[in-house]
């Protein structure tokens, strides 16, 4: 981990988050460990789609460069529910904002001699098939946990095409393990009961997100892989029903591009 202190000692953070009280409890948190003053925090909700392109365009005209972006925020919802703009607001978080964030700073990115973007999935998304008819999740009964798997599948597919299409960046996705968080007892309650047990610390969920980041060996792999404790893991299960065509995965991004278009400011 010793690149992890490095960054956390000498590197320039920027914290994107949506809760201002517990993010400012973070920075000084890293700020008291580490001496590092060079600690930033944004505030930004992404489910509020035109407030994330808003954020990324004054994020370009404020700063030079970007070495690494982590995507890391994520929403389960346990009923459907919609943002200003009329989107699901679960795929406003998880897909729609991450790739309007990422595309949009790709400008900065570029000017690092190593840019990395890194995605946050889960390995819930081996459950599911990539679907691209029903991305605002308004057909057929609600289900928020598979909602969010399928989003994390979305977000494995959208980083295999983004690294196809910007080869000077390094694009990875991964899957942290189950972490005890709070998002996790509350989203999945029973899952949490039973499993409480052998569920990582926070710590240990962000060890292969860290390594992605700063490590040489991480760089050295292809871009556009999916990633499980440090090692490249397979995207679907042994004789998994969930391959999808080129085709269609092609269309995500294409459909992505469109509706992120429709909230993009002039």
């Amino acid at each position: 981990m010793r690149p992890l202190l490095d960054t956390l000692y000498r590197g320039t953070i920027h914290m994107v988050c949506r809760n201002k009280d517990k993010a400012e409890e973070a920075r000084a948190d890293i700020v008291k460990e580490t001496g590092n003053k060079e600690i930033y925090v944004h505030i930004l909700d992404l489910s509020e789609t035109r407030k994330v392109w808003e954020f990324a365009e004054n994020f370009k005209k404020k700063f030079k460069t970007l070495n690494v972006l982590i995507n890391n925020a994520g929403a389960i919802m346990s009923q459907r529910d919609v943002n200003a703009e009329g989107l699901e607001k679960s795929f406003a978080v998880n897909v729609l904002g991450v790739y309007i964030l990422t595309k949009s700073l790709i400008p900065l990115l570029e000017k690092s001699p190593e840019p990395r973007v890194i995605s946050v999935s889960s390995g819930g998304m081996l459950v599911q098939k990539l679907r691209i008819g029903n991305l605002q999740s308004e057909r057929g009964r609600y289900d928020g946990t598979m909602v969010y798997a399928q989003h994390k599948r979305q977000q494995v597919v959208m980083t295999e095409q983004l690294a196809k299409t910007h080869t000077n960046i390094h694009f990875s996705v991964l899957h942290p393990g189950w972490v005890d968080t709070p998002a996790v007892a509350n989203a999945m309650p029973d899952f949490h009961r039973s499993m409480k047990d052998s569920l990582r610390t926070p710590e240990q969920g962000a060890d292969t997100v860290v390594w992605l980041a700063v490590s040489e060996a991480a760089a050295a792999n292809p871009s556009g892989h999916f990633y499980q404790d440090r090692r490249v893991a397979p995207t679907h299960l042994l004789l998994a029903w969930t391959h999808s065509s080129p085709l269609e995965e092609q269309k995500l991004l294409s459909l992505l591009e469109d509706l992120a278009k429709t909230f993009q400011p002039h």
